[in-house]
């Protein structure tokens, strides 16, 4: 039991990488929003408790820009229990469309971080720094930011723990990328049916080589339960994301 107190720390220590949880709220049929973009709660108030708690667990919580635009989240940390780092926000925004009327923007003070692959100098860059936003720009792959590339940045800025709160866009491209570590999915017990938005958008043809989920837990959350499960061993198997 120990061993999963440190795998934050073990992850950072072995590969200077952070270590990552995705993290999402889903229905039955493995849906997490509607189409529509419904602001309608996927689970219940417990469950939502357990994200503040995993939140207040984390250095830093990494989002997509196209969640951003869809939900205007602000990534806080509402426990009002004392950290030991400020809580880092950190957004993936390959071609730097972040709102300067964002909830995110307007609350940034020394802890929002925008992750692009556009230039520096440009007007929108500069002015999402005169916002107090920072903008880090980064190596692209295949036309978008390179989910390597913020881990090794990140681990660069000692964060230990990443928790990855996004849409099926970023979970994808992460599961993908295969710098996902841990997956916490909180379930409600309730069908959306047609109209939703999956958890992942991965080619079908990925499946045949996706990994598995090891060490799995079920335990309930009021209503709703949750599924948690690793891709690797932090003490054991980090060494080989390290090479990417």
């Amino acid at each position: 039991m120990s061993r999963r107190y440190n795998e934050d720390f073990a992850c950072w220590i072995h590969t200077g990488l952070p270590f990552v949880t995705l993290k999402t709220a889903l229905t039955l049929d493995g849906q997490i929003s509607t189409r529509s973009g419904s602001t309608t709660w996927i689970t219940g108030p417990y469950s939502r408790q357990q994200v503040q708690r995993l939140r207040h667990q984390s250095d830093a919580l990494l989002t997509g820009i196209g969640t951003v635009l869809a939900d205007d989240p602000r990534l806080t940390d509402r426990t009002r229990e004392p950290r030991r780092r400020r809580l880092l926000r950190a957004v993936v925004d390959s071609r730097l469309r972040m709102p300067l009327k964002s909830k995110l923007v307007k609350s940034a003070h020394d802890d929002l971080v925008i992750f692009t692959i556009q230039p520096l100098d440009s007007s929108k860059a500069r002015t999402l720094v005169r916002a107090g936003a920072e903008v880090v720009r980064l190596p692209a792959k295949r036309g978008h930011v390179d989910l390597h590339a913020v881990l090794r940045e990140l681990g660069k800025r000692q964060i230990l723990n990443l928790l990855l709160e996004a849409g099926a866009e970023l979970n994808g491209a992460a599961l993908q990328a295969d710098i996902v570590d841990k997956m916490i999915l909180f379930y409600a017990p309730r069908v959306m049916g047609t109209g939703g938005v999956p958890l992942a958008r991965i080619p079908s043809r990925w499946f045949a080589k996706s990994p598995a989920l090891k060490n799995l837990t079920v335990n309930r959350c009021g209503p709703d339960f949750v599924v948690q499960g690793y891709f690797r061993d932090v003490y054991r198997d980090h060494r080989t994301r390290r090479k990417n």
